[in-house]
């Protein structure tokens, strides 16, 4: 009736008008059509759901894992009168825990009879999570999650007599590797802490130093086989979204059997697989992650590994070590400078020598000239001969030292170069000035902070020599040309590689080739931290902190 005079009323109303108020009028007939409207069929249930019969549930998983030695099966008859069985993976579970937080809370706790409904026998798993004190409890319901739980999540599964669902309880453990200082990022004055391979361990180490609640760790299992745990870490409201968007879909995509180091991780993530230059950075050290993802950088912890990747990077971060933010800003621009100069002398110097000593003799001093003159004077090989045979002698003894165990591998590559080199003099097979050479360009790579990017420079500075000996400084020139044109092209997870110097940010040059003092970095890299650019304020500042009349004592 109500509507009926609602519609005489508006019967004056223009047609416009008649209309929108009609359709307002059908708007909750049509939403109550739209709720009855049948929805679809529920999925079906799983193929592998658990049974009530307990025997037959040890039954399948025995069929399952029949093969696991390492599996444990553990039957047990608790307090209540019901039978039970727990699994487990041998070595990987902390079996102090198992002892006194599962076995002895089902074996000996009394039955609750507080409640006189309440039945005394425990034949819910709900009432058997009570009784046991572990961190932990999750319900499982059909095989395949007790496989899971089993093997990947390495958690110890409780079966119950009369029940359809088992129970997952956190009880992993075994032995890992003891907390120790990186070999490999060595430092004077800085933090002494590494990563291990215990996933657990490392996110550990990486909560303490960034404890914020918007520090975000998601985790994957990659590997079809190895079922290896992956943590993206990153920090809400720093990192580009965008940035993170793309290294999680790239984490995504990965399908292969087997993930065993991050290393694998890296090669299926990097933009230029073909590149020298490495992309994505690794590291052992959790201050150095730490202060990445402050920056607005991605790191990646994967089970089984010691090492974090790190992304987006830039060139000239693989110049900079973790050391350079502990001491003081004077004693760093220093020793960057020095690691700048060092970079090219490894690059450029064996090539330089052999592209002048045989094409462009003119341009060395005449005393020079004839000293070099009257050492290569017996020697039977043209220069980029010598430098090669010394190059690849000199980068064997260096792989021989690392493959060596550490209490003869320094001494060996010492040892044998310094025979080898002087022999080779005496017997008139090289030139002592190329030894010299060989000798400053191996000292000069390992001043590069980054393993990865020095690898880098050592592959290329054979090209140098090969372009060095053949057609002189042209050569090394056009090289050059192509090296920059690579780097310029280079991205890593889609920012460009040169960044901030191509394309030029201002904001962001002072921490390049200098390292400035910590009150006068402001800003985050603009390229990684979008959101939020800005690290401190200018108060920070010593003519802000220090008035002028208050700087006497």
């Amino acid at each position: 009736m109500r509507s009926k005079r609602v519609i005489r009323r508006i019967g004056d109303w223009t047609p416009h008008h008649r209309r929108m108020h009609l359709d307002r009028l059908n708007e909750p007939v049509l939403a109550d059509t739209m709720a009855v409207t049948p929805s679809d069929p529920p999925p079906a249930p799983p193929a592998d759901l658990l049974k009530p019969d307990l025997d037959a549930n040890i039954a399948l998983l025995r069929d399952k894992l029949q093969n696991a030695a390492d599996v444990v099966f553990r039957p047990l008859i608790g307090s209540f009168g019901k039978r039970g069985w727990i699994v487990y993976v041998d070595g990987l579970s902390d079996m102090e825990l198992i002892d006194a937080h599962v076995l002895k809370s089902l074996i000996q706790a009394e039955p609750k009879a507080t409640d006189p409904s309440r039945p005394l026998a425990i034949t819910l798993p709900e009432e058997a999570a009570e009784q046991v004190t572990t961190a932990s409890v999750k319900p499982v319901r059909t095989l395949s999650e007790a496989v899971e739980a089993i093997i990947v999540e390495l958690q110890v599964v409780l079966f119950l007599e009369g029940t359809a669902t088992a129970l997952a309880l956190n009880a992993g453990g075994g032995e890992n590797r003891a907390i120790s200082e990186p070999d490999a990022e060595a430092v004077v004055r800085g933090p002494r802490e590494g990563f291990n391979e215990s996933l657990r361990t490392s996110i550990t180490l990486l909560r303490r130093r960034v404890r914020t609640p918007d520090l975000a760790i998601e985790t994957m299992q990659l590997g079809t086989y190895t079922q290896t745990k992956v943590a993206l870490c990153y920090i809400r409201g720093i990192a580009d979204a965008e940035i993170v968007s793309e290294v999680r879909t790239r984490l995504k995509r990965i399908d292969t059997d087997s993930i065993i180091d991050t290393g694998y991780i890296e090669e299926f993530i990097e933009d230029n697989p073909f590149s020298p230059f490495p992309q994505i950075q690794n590291t052992e050290r959790p201050d150095v992650v730490a202060s990445m993802l402050v920056e607005g950088r991605v790191a990646i912890l994967a089970d089984g590994s010691p090492f974090a990747l790190i992304a987006p990077i830039n060139f000239w971060g693989a110049l900079q070590a973790a050391e350079d933010y502990y001491e003081r800003f004077p004693i760093v621009n220093l020793i960057r400078w020095l690691r700048y100069l060092f970079m090219f002398i490894a690059l450029y110097l064996p090539s330089l020598y052999v592209a002048i000593t045989t094409f462009h003799q003119e341009m060395l001093p005449t005393k020079l000239l004839l000293s070099i003159a009257a050492a290569r004077e017996v020697t039977p090989l043209p220069a980029i001969a010598e430098c090669l045979l010394m190059e690849i002698t000199f980068e064997a003894l260096r792989e021989a030292g690392i493959r060596l165990p550490k209490a003869v591998g320094s001494a060996i590559s010492i040892v044998g170069a310094l025979v080898i080199g002087q022999a080779a003099v005496e017997a008139g097979i090289v030139s002592a000035p190329m030894v010299i050479v060989v000798a400053i360009t191996g000292i000069a790579s390992f001043v590069i902070p980054r393993y990865s990017f020095a690898i880098a420079i050592r592959i290329l500075r054979f090209g140098m020599i090969l372009l060095g000996g053949t057609i002189g400084l042209f050569g090394i020139i056009a090289f050059t040309i192509v090296i920059i044109i690579h780097l310029s092209s280079l991205r890593s997870i889609g920012v460009p590689y040169l960044m901030p110097v191509s394309p030029l940010t201002r904001k962001n040059m002072r921490d390049i080739v200098s390292r400035p003092p910590h009150w006068a970095m402001r800003w985050r890299p603009i390229e990684t931290s979008k959101p939020n650019s800005q690290r401190q304020s200018q108060a920070m500042a010593p003519a802000q902190r220090m008035p002028r009349g208050k700087r006497r004592i």
